[in-house]
């Protein structure tokens, strides 16, 4: 059974410890400072009102051209980002199969599967879109978010460490790189280069939620508490701070992250069918 704190649903479960964040990051793309995830650039603070008509705008032109790679791109986008992620695995399947050598489209097609745990195909669909006279960061970094995901940590760290020489300091790919090399038990690796990641002055809230997660797991509480109350705002610096608490009182942390990493992963399917 995961790790889950009492009284909390599933969705608020990850937004109080940032568990959501192993891996997670690199395998939504990496978002950052550099440009946005290649499966559209859709507006985190969007209503639902305005994903539902961007929905139906994108909808209407994926009917009237389902193979363009850009329209199959977009509605997806917005599609992950109503939450309906099944759906856009079969919108990006189907534009990838007519365009088996749109490198983008792969890549969106590749981090579409990692998000509702098909993570075989994941790692195949993306390794046909990286080439390697062409690398990007980007890519690089989802196919370690992948073989994180697969348990093969040392292959995760050889793809972020290949997309940190492309962009040296990027702060998602650093810290996604910390939290590999936590899972591989390597914590003081961990916390070096998470704290690397918090100092760039990118860095947004979940570097420094998963900087508190690995000084938490080497039993510095109160630093990690510090860090997050310094960086949240303070009802969510107290559900984080709880959280954190319920997940190294455990008697095995490692097995509750991996579970946990596990149940964000199935937690991400939704209900709702693929389009036909």
């Amino acid at each position: 059974m995961p790790w889950c704190p009492q009284g909390q649903p599933a969705a608020r479960r990850w937004r109080a410890l940032g568990v959501a964040a192993l891996i997670a990051l690199a395998a939504s793309g990496c978002q950052s400072r550099r440009g946005p995830d290649t499966t559209g650039s859709i507006d985190p603070s969007a209503s639902q009102q305005a994903l539902q008509r961007d929905a139906q705008a994108w909808a209407k032109r994926f009917d009237a051209n389902p193979t363009d790679p850009a329209t199959a791109m977009g509605y997806a986008g917005v599609l992950r980002a109503q939450g309906q992620r099944a759906q856009a695995v079969a919108v990006l399947q189907q534009a990838a199969i007519r365009n088996p050598r749109e490198t983008a489209l792969l890549g969106a097609y590749g981090r579409a599967l990692s998000d509702v745990g098909r993570f075989k195909e994941a790692a195949e669909v993306l390794a046909r879109a990286h080439l390697p006279e062409r690398p990007d960061w980007r890519l690089l970094s989802a196919q370690g978010a992948v073989a994180d995901q697969m348990g093969e940590h040392a292959r995760a760290q050889a793809f972020y460490e290949s997309a940190l020489r492309i962009v040296p300091g990027e702060p998602g790919v650093l810290s996604n790189l910390g939290l590999s090399y936590a899972l591989s038990k390597r914590l003081p690796e961990a916390e070096r280069t998470l704290r690397e990641a918090s100092a760039h002055p990118q860095a947004d809230a979940r570097v420094w939620q998963n900087l508190a997660l690995v000084l938490g797991l080497q039993g510095k509480l109160p630093e990690a508490e510090a860090v997050l109350r310094r960086t949240l705002p303070a009802a969510e610096a107290e559900a984080n701070v709880q959280a954190l608490r319920g997940m190294v009182a455990q008697p095995n942390s490692w097995n509750a992250i991996r579970n946990a990493d596990g149940a964000r992963s199935r937690a991400a399917r939704p209900e709702a069918k693929p389009r036909s």
